[in-house]
């Protein structure tokens, strides 16, 4: 009887941590903004991130299909499509050709990428599925007779420690420089812990991810430890304001090879649904 209890615990065990790093959560967000031209109102965003090298399913199927389900208008990634000790860009790469017959994606690189040391041959193979690779550029969203900037900053890993965050406001002080100031504006970038930047260039909606949700997350506390924040870290998941900036932090879909297990915190796709509000 003590044995089979035992057994019990460790398969019930084993399961919930699968069920952790396995199971995919559809979190819904609204913004709501007067800014958001008309055009745009009720426009579907997918945001993923932190993918890892993960697999959910053969040939990603339990993903793709979730994210064709949700019918998106198009869908941000906002890097670390790979890890950089257990380098394997083939799970990254099945993703996103597939979802790209849902819906334009749009790419910004995260730590990972870089730190791989194999960036430049990911970015090529990346763009010949068709993505939009925004590292220090932006585009135009066109919609009926309106239009919005999606702008990507690449991440700052690319640079040394010293002039790592100077050289990031400079990408992106150089890219709004470029863009009408009284249109919305949408940033891609990797790093939630720098929002009083994107805050200071008057960006109306960044996408983020690089914080794991904490990697664990505990009841009322929420995120344990994320990389740049340190322990309990202020931003890890959802919506955060600051002045007329609002910041979407993803909680992302894997886990780097240092820290391979979620605890209460599921992979995520976000569903971002604009909406025009007149008051």
């Amino acid at each position: 009887m003590y044995k089979l209890v035992i057994l019990v615990i460790i398969i019930t065990l084993f399961y919930f941590l699968y069920y952790q790093n396995n199971s995919l959560v559809i979190s819904k967000l609204q913004i709501n903004s007067r800014d958001i031209p008309n055009s745009f109102n009720k426009c579907k965003i997918v945001h993923l991130s932190d993918l890892h090298n993960k697999r959910f399913g053969n040939n990603q199927k339990k993903l793709v299909k979730a994210i064709k389900e949700i019918n998106p208008d198009f869908i941000v990634f906002t890097g670390d499509s790979v890890d950089s000790r257990l380098y394997n860009e083939k799970p990254a790469l099945t993703l996103l050709s597939q979802i790209l017959e849902i819906a334009p994606v749009y790419y910004v690189t995260g730590n990972h990428e870089w730190k791989s040391g194999r960036y430049y041959t990911l970015k090529e193979k990346i763009k010949e599925l068709g993505v939009k690779i925004l590292d220090n550029k932006f585009s135009k969203l066109q919609k009926g007779n309106d239009y919005i900037y999606i702008m990507g900053i690449s991440d700052p890993q690319r640079y040394s420690k010293k002039t790592r965050y100077q050289l990031f406001k400079n990408k992106l002080i150089n890219i709004t420089n470029k863009i009408d100031e009284d249109k919305y504006k949408i940033l891609l970038c990797h790093r939630p812990e720098l929002l009083p930047l994107y805050t200071s260039q008057n960006i109306n909606l960044v996408f983020t991810g690089h914080a794991h949700g904490g990697q664990i997350r505990l009841p009322i506390i929420g995120g344990v430890f994320v990389p740049n924040q340190g322990f309990f870290p202020k931003y890890t998941s959802g919506i955060y304001n600051e002045d007329k900036t609002k910041m979407v932090v993803s909680r992302g879909l894997g886990n780097s090879s240092i820290a391979p297990q979620r605890l209460f915190n599921r992979p995520e796709i976000i569903v971002l649904i604009l909406n025009k509000h007149n008051n």
